[in-house]
């Protein structure tokens, strides 16, 4: 058992004023049974009133917008919750896929996580699967073999996808970080029809140096028949432990995005993410990161340079 202070501060920048930013947020951690919320406090600019809702994964979801004009907006959440992740360590079973089909009959939820996306390489996870062997395998070890080839066949590397990164060309590189490991996984498990689902949060270092540790995190729980959600984290090739921390659940990233919205406006916009950990023995981590966006079109890449050729001449005339 675990209990963590953190601290998530996600700051949206702009070189011109936007407005009429509206937002959706999942920065609500899980209260579950490995998890219990035990302080919650949520403080954005200009203070506007948040509409929480639930949406149809068990989210606790929150939606805001700031009509006035504004260059920055900073959404900081602050967290104190305990962690007993010994309550699911997951046992040794013999549930095979042929026992799902009773459980994913009773529930659409399961049929939903169960099928796998539609991708150009499929055939490359069919080859993953063949060779890990999957027959006469249980749901438990065949999610144990599926994580232990990410982690041991593709490469940790920051920096070179993006949040919309395609399954497709993580299988192409072999190269990714934690919500692209959770994307493989995910595809190798529904394709052999076991409901899987992305989770975001959090994961806290500890003395064992967990790779993607201290910031916002990703990994996937699989649905046993006898044991339930059971999470599993390809990025470290465990399963969860005391120091993983549950913001959401859904099909896939986008149904967790931490921060999401749209905005009135022509500017180029920067994000950047702060995390603080603390810990119940005074220790204390922070992790900071300039997060890549995406590309600009060109047109309106032409636009803003125009716009900013225009100040800078009325600033020469004055």
């Amino acid at each position: 058992m675990a209990v963590f202070k953190i601290v998530h501060i996600t700051k949206y920048q702009y070189n011109w004023p936007i407005k009429e930013s509206i937002n959706e947020i999942r920065l609500y951690p899980h209260n579950f049974v490995n998890q219990d919320v035990l302080q919650f406090q949520l403080l954005i600019t200009n203070n506007p009133e948040v509409a929480v809702s639930t949406d149809s994964f068990g989210n606790k979801v929150g939606n805001f917008s700031t009509l006035e004009s504004h260059s920055e907006m900073v959404i900081e959440s602050r967290m104190l919750v305990r962690v007993n992740h010994s309550l699911k360590i997951p046992e040794i079973d013999n549930d095979t896929i042929q026992d799902l089909q009773k459980e994913k009959q009773k529930s659409i939820a399961l049929l939903r996580c169960s099928y796998p996306e539609v991708i150009s390489k499929q055939n490359i996870i069919d080859e993953i699967l063949n060779e890990i062997g999957i027959e006469n395998k249980s749901i438990v070890t065949l999610a144990q073999e599926c994580s232990a080839y990410i982690y041991n066949r593709f490469t940790y590397t920051k920096g070179i996808t993006t949040i919309n990164t395609t399954v497709d060309e993580i299988l192409e590189t072999r190269e990714g970080v934690c919500q692209d490991f959770a994307h493989v996984l995910l595809q190798l498990l529904r394709t052999r029809g076991i409901p899987a689902r992305y989770v975001s949060g959090y994961i806290c270092p500890n003395k064992a140096g967990l790779r993607g540790e201290g910031a916002t995190h990703a990994w996937v729980e699989v649905f046993s028949p006898s044991q339930g959600w059971l999470g599993i984290d390809p990025t470290n090739n465990i399963w969860t432990m005391d120091n993983h921390v549950k913001l959401s659940v859904g099909l896939n990233f986008n149904d967790c995005t931490p921060v999401k919205g749209t905005f009135k406006g022509l500017a180029i916009q920067s994000l950047s993410v702060f995390v603080s950990i603390g810990y119940e023995d005074g220790r204390h981590f922070e992790e900071f990161n300039d997060v890549q966006q995406e590309e600009i079109p060109d047109d309106v890449k032409a636009q803003l340079d125009y716009i900013e050729q225009t100040r800078q001449q009325h600033i020469q005339q004055q």
